[in-house]
């Protein structure tokens, strides 16, 4: 590992992998019920809980190999993701009669998936490799 990449076995990188790791596994599960039992009452929802699970498990892997350069797009979908579906499914409630991870920025979970990217984020960012 060279200077300025982001470390992960201490401090704020651990607590990213470990908020992230619990996220994978709360996504999937959660994707994975909905999916298995009640598909047909709200399948874009149960779709983009489970595409949230993917990139919550990519985002896992990556911080904890240190790979900034998936995190950071994995970092970048997910808050696109948020945005997009926070804003979609408050203003038309009727394409997405369940929650989805990211419905209503995040307010099933404490809006913790808005701010998990931005953290993630700033995170990420701060530590860019020095230039050559």
């Amino acid at each position: 590992m060279t200077q300025g990449e982001p470390q992960v076995r201490s401090g704020p990188g651990r607590l990213l992998v470990a908020v992230y790791g619990v996220f994978a596994l709360a996504a999937t599960s959660r994707a994975g019920v909905q999916i298995a039992t009640k598909f047909a009452e709200a399948p874009l929802a149960y779709l983009l809980s489970a595409f949230a699970a993917v990139v919550y498990i990519v985002l896992t892997v990556a911080l904890a190999r240190n790979n900034r350069r998936v995190a950071l797009a994995a970092c970048s979908i997910e808050l696109a993701g948020v945005l997009i579906v926070g804003t979609l499914s408050l203003a038309d409630s009727q394409a997405f009669p369940d929650a989805t991870v990211w419905s209503g920025y995040g307010s099933g979970y404490g809006f913790v998936p808005l701010l998990l990217p931005v953290l993630g984020l700033v995170w990420l960012l701060r530590r860019r490799r020095p230039a050559a």
